[in-house]
């Protein structure tokens, strides 16, 4: 089956919102080297997916998830007909404005920025803001209309039987949640469809490997629908997307395999992302973002753009976050008229691991028991001497 986009359309979704000269690699490749080289998708390596697990080599990590992403969507849209170099480009870029902590980390940012007036955060349209804003020092990457409609459309976690393109474009900064939205292309579509695809079996797997399932089978459903294994079961969630694919019904899933998707996710829920384990994430993951939120806003507060009072401070954290607001504050006031989202914003962007590296810092003055130590040991020489 070879489906048809709107020509029409076409050199609209190749549109930036700076002009540039194109060259040799085509608009969408060039928008996935712009994303491997930024700084936002390196993070991605020590970002959670579903399991907070930086000492194991096979826990699935944010990065790899956007790897399957778009390893599955380029696999459907070849036989397709469609272009999956830009399905490749916005599965690489679809998780750019995800939280440390995986979907914990995200609620808990949400909420932190509830508090603060700034509405709710979901991820999706972060990574919107992300491409458009916060990668490059405030300049964005410039990507193709087609690749920021992807990618602020993915919202993988609402699950769908089949989704039908708009063929349209719209203002994709006036984007505020990620309710209801549909991606202009299919091969948007395509890569909303495979997230849900990468993550189903994979956070099964991982969770099986940690011991979570003990005791526990896949539903019946599942297992004679979709497979055991999840190999087995991104093959036929594969081939069922590509037979079932048509102008008229757009892309999606057959019903009866959908049926099973939605037993598999019911399971997960359950049994994974409503499991204990996660459940004491949240408490501790907690504490730490919103530690980390009060210390940046107390340093704000205190020395503004003065940069002697964050030095003071002898910690990464503070000279890091200095370093921050000098490049981007004019930047922020520019574009938004606000700095109301500057903190919030850093704190969404850090890793896991620098998340908790800034709560050690904050915790653990180590320029303190310097001092502390040579005070004592000047001390000790005086005494000495006497």
């Amino acid at each position: 089956m070879i489906l048809h986009t709107d020509k029409e359309m076409e050199e609209a979704f190749k549109r930036r919102g700076r002009e540039r000269a194109e060259d040799s690699r085509g608009p969408y490749y060039r928008d996935t080297t712009a994303i491997i080289h930024s700084s936002p998708f390196r993070r991605l390596k020590h970002k959670t997916q579903v399991f907070f697990a930086p000492s194991n080599d096979h826990i699935c990590t944010r990065m790899e998830h956007v790897l399957h992403v778009a390893s599955i969507a380029s696999s459907i849209c070849r036989p397709l007909g469609l272009d999956s170099e830009l399905a490749w480009a916005i599965g690489m870029g679809h998780d750019l404005g995800h939280t440390p902590f995986g979907h914990v980390g995200e609620r808990i940012i949400s909420k932190l920025s509830e508090e603060r007036g700034l509405g709710a955060f979901e991820h999706e349209v972060n990574s919107l803001r992300v491409v458009d804003f916060l990668a490059e020092h405030g300049k964005g990457l410039n990507l193709t209309y087609a690749v920021r409609d992807g990618i602020v459309c993915h919202n993988g976690e609402s699950l769908r039987m089949r989704i039908h393109p708009t063929f349209r474009v719209r203002d994709l900064g006036s984007i505020t949640e990620r309710e209801g939205l549909i991606p202009a292309t299919y091969e948007g579509a395509v890569v909303r469809f495979s997230d849900s695809i990468a993550y189903l079996g994979r956070d099964y797997e991982d969770a099986y490997r940690l011991g979570l399932l003990k005791g526990k089978e896949l539903p019946l459903i599942v297992r004679e629908r979709l497979g055991s294994t999840n190999g087995e079961i991104i093959n036929t969630l594969v081939q069922d997307i590509i037979s079932g694919a048509s102008d008229e019904d757009g892309i999606g899933f057959s019903p009866s395999v959908f049926e099973a998707v939605e037993a598999f996710s019911a399971f997960n829920y359950e049994n994974i992302y409503r499991s204990e384990i996660l459940n004491g994430y949240t408490r501790y993951f907690t504490r730490l973002l919103r530690l980390i939120m009060d210390y940046l806003e107390e340093l704000y507060s205190s020395y503004g753009l003065d940069r002697r009072g964050y030095m003071a401070e002898h910690n990464m954290l503070a000279a890091g976050f200095c370093n921050h607001i000098q490049d981007m504050h004019q930047k922020y006031i520019d574009r938004e008229g606000s700095d109301s989202r500057m903190i919030i914003d850093y704190v969404a962007g850090m890793t896991d691991n620098f998340a908790l590296d800034c709560a050690n810092e904050i915790l653990k003055p180590d320029h303190l028991n310097e001092e502390i130590e040579q005070s004592i040991t000047g001390r000790w020489f005086d005494a000495s001497e006497r």
